[in-house]
C-alpha cells in the first residue's frame, strides 16, 4: 500500500516490482524476485515460468499494472499455484486509481 500511495498509478509494473523490494528489504520480509519456476507435464519439465516475488518461499506475488484485470490474469494465478505446489498467490493491481489485489488459495495444496 505504502508503494502505490507513493507512486500512485502511472507506472510500469517495473517500477513497481523495484519499488516493493525495497519495501521488502527495509521490513526484512524474506522474498525472491523473479524466480524462474520449472512447468511440469506428468514427469516432463516442459518449460518454466517467472514469478515476479516469491515470499518467504509460501507465497507467490504477480504484480500487475493494468486498467482492468480479467479471468485471464486470475487463471494464470491459480495455474502457477498448482504448477508450483504453493498455497497462497497475491495478485497486486497498481494501475487502479485505489491499490486492488486478490488473494487466490490453491485448493489441492490444503
Amino acid at each position: 500500500m505504502k508503494v502505490h500511495s507513493t507512486l500512485g498509478n502511472g507506472f510500469q509494473e517495473v517500477i513497481y516490482q523495484r519499488c516493493l523490494e525495497i519495501e521488502f528489504r527495509k521490513q526484512g520480509v524474506g522474498y525472491a524476485r523473479e524466480v524462474s519456476m520449472p512447468v511440469h507435464y506428468e514427469s516432463f519439465e516442459v518449460g518454466t515460468r517467472r514469478v515476479d516475488f516469491l515470499i518467504e518461499d509460501k507465497i507467490m506475488l504477480e504484480i500487475k499494472a493494468q486498467t482492468e484485470l480479467t479471468n485471464i490474469h486470475y487463471a494464470q494465478i491459480i495455474n502457477y499455484l498448482e504448477a508450483y505446489g504453493l498455497e497462497v498467490g497475491l495478485l497486486i493491481n497498481f494501475k487502479q486509481k485505489s491499490l486492488k489485489f486478490k488473494r487466490f488459495i490453491n485448493s489441492n495444496k490444503r
